[in-house]
């Protein structure tokens, strides 16, 4: 049985009540008549079994059965929106699993990818693309360039996703009732309460801010790029959204983009050779980002949040990149920032040197191309990410239906 929102009821017997249950039956037990002693056990005993009942109907060992998945975000987890909507992302990206370019900027998965397959899901069609696309288990609305705030690098801030999603919703289920054969591609309705909602974006929203303002002003614009972002998430709670699982940022000052491009006072890097300044303005985010998901929790009783610290293991990967055999984490595979700026994809000769070809093993590389991540890199992350080792609650990917 998948999971559903009977969870919304059940979930309230969590083991934290059983044993006030308890404790207040055992504490009171001399000075209250038997028939209240044991009128009390039978309740524990009633929401003991419907504890145990959540763990059974929902997949047994606490498995979740997300029918879909609906995602939101930047480049970090888009599976093709730019190539759809503007210019194909061009090989070599996509070439280390896909064989060619797969519209992700990356020689192969993403952390959304890994995601999918944890849960046992087809990788998330992007929703702008229209040819052989397939919503059945969700869809990404997630684009390169994203922010959360609009007037960043991409038309598609989160505001623009949202209303997408609610058209796709709407329309989803306008041709369910017109019983159209067209619906075999499409999500049922029930599925849009049962669905996992993935959030990654934020990214932009900070990297905008540092290349046209100062420091202090991208701290002083967080709680208004959170403000939108707790709307957003306040309206897919309206359109029947209830599990959330949201990632915060990374560490902004790694990306070796920003190392290079870095333009701050000497002796701004950090033991691991990121930028301090940068970095302190990401965990500035990611700390208001936690609390503004705690409020979120009191504020929608009915949702389930897991708040995701991708930041630590982005972190962790790079300050222990020779570890995990790794070249030098800032030398990334493809594309060139020294010497002439070429992006990834492309090639140019100057003064007899070809800049732009990729590097022969991406494996070795953490970066993929100055900004995002390899899927070598991907592997380690999603395996810290979607085993809960870093969430809040510390549930898995799979557990993420529980309260």
């Amino acid at each position: 049985m998948e999971a559903d929102s009977g969870h919304e009821s059940v979930s309230l017997c969590t083991l934290d009540k059983l044993q006030t249950l308890l404790s207040q039956s055992l504490k009171y037990h001399f000075i209250v008549d038997k028939s209240k002693l044991i009128m009390d056990l039978v309740r524990l005993l009633f929401a003991l079994l419907a504890f145990l009942a959540l763990g059974v109907n929902a997949g047994g060992s606490g498995s979740c059965r997300f029918p879909a998945i609906y995602n939101f975000g930047d480049s970090n987890s888009d599976t093709g929106a730019i190539s759809a909507a503007i210019a194909e992302v061009p090989p070599p990206n996509g070439e280390s699993f896909f064989g060619h370019s797969s519209g992700r900027f990356c020689d192969g998965r993403l952390i959304i990818d890994f995601i999918a397959e944890k849960l046992k899901l087809p990788y998330l069609s992007p929703y702008l693309d229209s040819v052989g696309t397939n919503f059945r288990h969700g869809a990404n609305f997630a684009t390169g360039g994203s922010s959360i705030r609009p007037g960043g690098y991409s038309p598609f801030h989160l505001g623009i996703q949202l209303s997408q999603f609610i058209r796709f919703k709407s329309q989803s289920i306008a041709l369910y009732k017109q019983q159209s054969p067209d619906t075999q591609r499409l999500p049922r309705p029930e599925d849009f309460s049962k669905a996992l909602y993935t959030i990654d974006i934020g990214q932009n929203d900070l990297a905008y801010g540092f290349q046209h303002g100062t420091i202090e002003q991208v701290r002083a614009s967080i709680p208004d790029i959170l403000s939108q972002l707790d709307q957003a998430i306040n309206k897919l709670y309206k359109e029947g959204a209830r599990f959330f699982w949201v990632h915060n940022t990374g560490p902004h000052g790694c990306l070796p983009y920003n190392v290079i491009y870095d333009k701050s006072k000497p002796g701004n890097l950090d033991k691991s050779g990121c930028v301090k300044p940068t970095n302190e303005v990401a965990q500035e985010f990611n700390r208001r980002l936690k609390n503004s998901v705690s409020h979120l929790r009191k504020q929608l009783p009915l949702a389930v949040f897991t708040y995701v610290d991708v930041y630590s293991a982005k972190y962790t990967v790079i300050s222990k990149a020779k570890n995990e055999g790794f070249v030098d984490p800032f030398d990334f595979c493809c594309g060139s920032y020294k010497g002439y700026h070429i992006d990834c994809g492309k090639k140019a000769i100057v003064n007899g040197t070809v800049y732009g070809n990729p590097c022969h093993n991406p494996s070795k590389h953490i970066s993929w191309d100055g900004i995002h991540y390899s899927q070598a890199a991907n592997i380690l992350l999603a395996n810290q990410i979607i085993n809960g080792l870093l969430s809040d609650p510390p549930v898995s990917i799979t557990e993420a239906c529980h309260g």
